[in-house]
This record gives structure tokens, sequence and C-alpha cells, in this order.
């Protein structure tokens, strides 16, 4: 090792990725000791660092390249010594020249003096926040104003951060490409608009507000005479979006009044490069904002949408065709119904649908949970699928051995998971036994199908009861 060229040397540290490995190979020689410190690049610190602002000084003397940081002190206790706190971040911005990432979670002692300190980090491009309960909107406006290349900012459970001058700034600038806000409840989904024209450079956004449905919706329509925000915005770049737990209808005296672009509903008629939407207990969506959104979407390639018991989303068997013809590069489908009732179920159909959109769009992931009505006629359809590799089937009541055994025809399907499917037994088992083609089967809580019911129906076989 001592006679290897640099070049080839540098390339074997950066194949090493455990951390562990990269700390024994330091101990072999001191030639590799410093090879590896000139490789080394990324390093993630949390409980171990102790002193915690000398040990953080001492590995970035050590590591001079570093450009990704994180410090992560998930499950801290008192006991473990004080945390890293401003001066920490001190230390990272005058001796981290290169540092483009830096990621800080559960870091309770940093507040807006230390991450102003970052200010300084002209290189940074990805700052990801979560929870950081000392951190308000001051210091990110400090942040926004002297970090001008940032690209990616994560900011998770911040309790702190209220007004959004730093988010209007950071629209201005136009640099960030990724924002990913969630669970911060003193930003409402009405703030997010003052994102203004960053809007049109932004390629991946989500947002979630956890236990607060309301999420910023106005009750009257005095509520713009007052709030001038502009609905007139471009996101023809949003690839990658997720919406969770808000509410997008107007509504006046507990009623749904049926108002175009309220809030972040714009999304959903202007997003015409989306690949990825997940839509997470998203209310207040009609029948036609899923299919414009569908057919606006060409590029769709993977689909989301998680459903609430007692509310009802415009998910019909019409949408469903829609969403199966117009996205001709879908490839990933996520439908999930939280103890829907039976009724509901009946009114709004999906079988018919689910069926017509796996046979006209390349569907190779499917995954069902809580679709009570989908049975052996909807297992029928799927088994004439030509692209269906995996499949998930969870909460469906109505699949039984005869649904399952339709599977054993599916031209490309190799993985498949069922769970709480109380209707199949060793019976319907015992014939993707007999057809010898998956490659992977996990059964988890389905109290009519044993273990030696599984034994041999695929290579790879995870049982749970």
């Amino acid at each position: 090792m001592e006679g290897l060229p640099e070049p080839l040397l540098a390339e074997i540290i950066k194949r090493i990725t455990r951390t562990s490995d990269l700390n024994a190979i330091s101990l072999v020689s001191k030639h590799l000791y410093n090879a590896e410190a000139e490789e080394r690049v990324t390093i993630r610190v949390g409980c171990g660092l102790h002193p915690a602002t000398k040990a953080l000084s001492s590995l970035c003397f050590r590591f001079p390249n570093l450009w990704k940081v994180e410090i992560n002190y998930s499950g801290w206790t008192s006991k473990q010594g004080r945390q890293l706190d401003n001066q920490g971040i001190l230390v990272l911005s005058s001796q981290c020249p290169l540092l483009s990432d830096l990621t800080l979670s559960f870091c309770s002692y940093i507040n807006d003096t230390g991450i102003g300190h970052l200010a300084d980090c002209k290189r940074l491009k990805a700052l990801r926040l979560k929870f950081a309960p000392a951190i308000s909107s001051s210091g990110l406006l400090s942040v926004a104003t002297g970090c001008k290349n940032l690209s990616a900012f994560h900011l998770v459970d911040c309790m702190k951060v209220g007004s959004v001058e730093w988010l209007e700034y950071l629209g201005r600038a136009g640099s960030v490409v990724e924002l990913v806000v969630m669970d911060c409840k003193g930003i409402k989904q009405y703030d997010l608009l003052k994102f203004g024209q960053g809007w049109m450079k932004l390629e991946k956004f989500e947002f979630q507000i956890s236990n607060c449905w309301s999420s910023g919706t106005p009750s009257n329509s005095s509520y713009y005479a007052h709030h001038p925000y502009k609905y007139d915005l471009s996101c023809e770049n949003l690839k990658d979006l997720r919406l969770a737990h808000i509410d997008i209808a107007m509504r006046m005296l507990g009623h749904i009044v049926a108002v175009p672009h309220i809030g972040l509903h714009f999304l959903l008629r202007k997003c015409k490069a989306l690949e990825k939407l997940c839509l997470h207990y998203v209310t207040g969506l009609e029948k036609s904002d899923m299919i414009a959104l569908f057919q606006n979407c060409s590029t769709l390639r993977s689909f989301t949408l998680h459903e609430l018991p007692t509310l009802r989303m415009p998910l019909t068997d019409e949408s469903l065709v829609v969403l199966g013809r117009s996205c001709p590069m879908l490839e990933v489908v996520e439908l999930s119904f939280t103890i829907c009732s039976n009724t509901y179920l009946s009114e709004i159909g999906l079988t018919q649908g689910i069926v017509m959109l796996i046979q006209s769009a390349p569907v190779r992931v499917l995954m069902l949970t809580g679709i009570g009505n989908f049975g052996d006629e909807g297992m029928r359809g799927l088994s004439s699928a030509q692209f269906l590799e995996t499949l998930v089937l969870a909460d469906c009541e109505m699949i039984t051995d005869s649904g399952i055994s339709f599977l054993s025809c599916a031209p490309s399907l190799s993985s498949l998971t069922l769970q709480q499917c109380n209707k199949v037994t060793d019976n319907g088992m015992a014939e993707l036994v007999r057809s010898q083609k998956l490659e992977s089967l996990t059964v988890v809580c389905c109290h009519r199908i044993s273990l030696n019911g599984v034994q041999g129906a695929a290579r790879s076989v995870h049982y749970s009861a």
C-alpha cells in the first residue's frame, strides 16, 4: 500500500463508504492516515462530540476538504455532555472553506446568532434544519441574504419560525430548486405564495402541517383585503410535489365554496413537468382538479394518494382512466384509503378504473391499501398487465383464493406483498407455489395463510403472523 501512486490510493479510499472502515484504514500507516484525511469530504457527528466545539474543530483541522457535514443530536440526553452551540457553527464557517451541504438535526443550543455565522459560507448550497427550536425567521433571513448559492432548503419542525421575509428573499434570489417545509406551525400555505418568482425555478416542493388541517385557509372573502397574494405564479419546472395534511378549499360558514386558485391549489393546475406527485390527506380537491392535473402532466412517473376515512376525494374510475391515458410514463401508483366505508367505496367504484389504468399505462409498481371493494374481478384484470412487476395488497378484504390464483398468469409479476387479506388461504398460495414465478413474497397478518402455505412460493419469502 505504501508504494501505490497517489491517484490510485485516492480512488481506493473514495470507494470505501462505511465510516468504520475509513477510520480503520487510517490506522494502517501514516501514509494512509494522511491520504484518508485528504479524501474525506463528508462527516456525520453528534452525541459523541465531547467537548463539542473543541472536538469539531479538531475534525475540521484533520479533514480540510469537508464539503458535507451532518450534526445530529437525536436521542441526546444531558448526561452525554453539552451539545454543540453557536460557537460550533462559527468553527464550521471559519474552518471549512469548502462547506456546501449542512444538516442540523435536534440541535437545541443553536440559535439565530449561530445560524447567522453561515452567512460567511459562500459555497453553501444545501441547508437542512430539523427540530431547531431556538432558530427564528431572523436567523433564516441572515442565511438567505448571505448564501447566494443556496439551492436546497429544508425546514422541519422549527416552531419558532413565523414571518417569511427570508422566503421572499429566497424567491427573489431565484437559486432554490428544492424547498421542503414540514410541521412548522408558524408557516401557512398562503405564506408560501410569497416565494413569488422563486416558483419558476423550483423543481422539488414538499409542504406538510401535521395535526393542523385548516393550514391557514381563509374563512371568508375579507381575507384577501388584507393579504394581497397573487396567483399568477409559474411552476412549470416543478418535477416533485408532495402536499400533506392541508385544506385547499375556500370555506364560508362551514360550507365549501368553489373558488378557483385558493392557497396551494394553484399548483395542481400549473405543474406541467411533474414526475412525482404525492397527495397525503389533502382536502378540498375536486374531480375536475384531478382530471386537469393528469391531463397536463404527461411526464408523471409516480402517483401517490392517501385518503381519510370520512372525507370525499375526487378519485373515481373516470379520473383513473384519464391518468392511464394521459401519463404514458407512469410507473408507480399507490392508492391508500384509511378505513373507508362500504358506502363510499361503492359510490366511487375504483375497480374498473384501476384495471384500465394498469392496462393502459406501463405501471411497474402498484400498491393498494384499504380498497375494500377491489376483489377477484379486479385481480383478473391485473393478471393481464404487461409491465406489472411489484404488487402490494393491504386490507383488501374482497380478494379470495380465486383472485390470487389469477396472478400466476401475470406475465411480469415478480414481487407480491399481502397484508391483512383475510379471505386468502393456503389454497390460494398453492397456485403461486405451482407457478414458481415469484422472486419475492411477503405475507403479513393474513390469518388464514400459514407458514407452511407460503413455503416454495418465491425465492425469497418473508412471513409474519
